[in-house]
């Protein structure tokens, strides 16, 4: 299933930046987030993440990509 996929441009506590798709209850005000793409999953949103920010600490959102949340 397609979905509109972001990154918080904001670290978490413990250094994470999380991806979140358009449909999520955290997912960050609009001056807080970068658009990575209408993507497939999460695992792919993480992926573009990972390619556009390699020097950050990239996860899956708890609550809406529970799938790609590791810590």
């Amino acid at each position: 299933m397609y979905r509109h996929y972001y990154i918080n441009n904001n670290e978490q506590n413990n250094g994470d930046h999380e991806v979140h798709h358009s449909g999520c209850n955290w997912l960050p005000d609009i001056l807080n987030r970068t658009y990575l793409g209408y993507l497939t999953s999460s695992f792919e949103a993480v992926n573009v993440a990972r390619q556009k920010f390699p020097y950050w600490q990239i996860n899956g959102c708890y609550f809406c990509c529970p799938e790609s949340h590791t810590s």
